[in-house]
């Protein structure tokens, strides 16, 4: 796993189960010896995570942590989900193209490649954030409607609207190993729905994928407190 990776996944957990609390300084030295990274990848991955809307910036003084009620979880996702169902029904309400059609292949063989020897390793964390970042760039790209993609990217501002937005329990492999081959099970789901004509059950699964790799059940459960 890359430190920048490793650090932004590390702290949104942290703020996610609370370990962080909301207006809770994050000093760059303590973070970063804490995580075993330098300075720099605990740095850019305070930025990343001021523009998700997780911290706020203290002027000099650096971050603080800023826990996200769960409405705002709630509605964010949400309208995630809507803005992404509306994609995959824009796609399967059409034929799809076959340079789309072969590019969701490729990409879904990116995912069965991470799966595929039955567990996770640290490199997998990298692995499955580019390949999922792929699919939806897939989805949102081929439903050929800017409007959503301008949209998304305003709803990316908030806590873990982003399909980016990783919250992970590396402590618990074997769970997250379930999850996120569930996340891609549902992946397959929505491009066989594209790919037979589906709109309505592509962006049914769309709409229930919103929620699927935020993070394990018990992180988001406790984010939801």
């Amino acid at each position: 796993m890359k430190p920048g990776q490793h650090v932004l996944v590390s702290l949104r957990r942290m703020i996610a189960s609370g370990e962080l609390g909301d207006g809770e300084r994050i000093a760059e030295i303590a973070t970063a010896e804490a995580l075993g990274v330098s300075r720099m990848p605990v740095r850019t991955a305070l930025r990343v995570l001021e523009h998700e809307g997780l911290v706020v910036r203290l002027g000099a003084r650096g971050y603080a942590a800023r826990a996200p009620s769960s409405t705002q979880i709630d509605g964010a996702i949400d309208v995630r989900g809507v803005l992404e169902g509306l994609a995959a029904r824009t796609l399967a309400a059409r034929p799809l193209s076959a340079a789309d059609d072969i590019a969701f292949a490729h990409c879904l063989e990116r995912g069965d490649a991470i799966f595929a020897k039955g567990h996770l390793v640290n490199d997998d964390l990298e692995a499955f954030h580019d390949y999922n970042m792929q699919f939806h760039e897939l989805l949102i790209c081929g439903s050929g409607n800017p409007a959503i993609e301008v949209a998304l990217a305003r709803n990316n501002h908030l806590p873990f609207a982003s399909a980016a937005a990783l919250a992970l329990d590396w402590q618990d492999a074997e769970g997250e190993y379930r999850h996120l081959l569930a996340a891609h099970e549902q992946h397959r789901a929505v491009v066989a729905a594209i790919r037979s004509g589906q709109a309505e059950e592509a962006e049914r699964i769309m709409r229930v994928h919103a929620r699927a790799a935020v993070g394990s059940s018990s992180i988001f459960k406790r984010a939801m407190l």
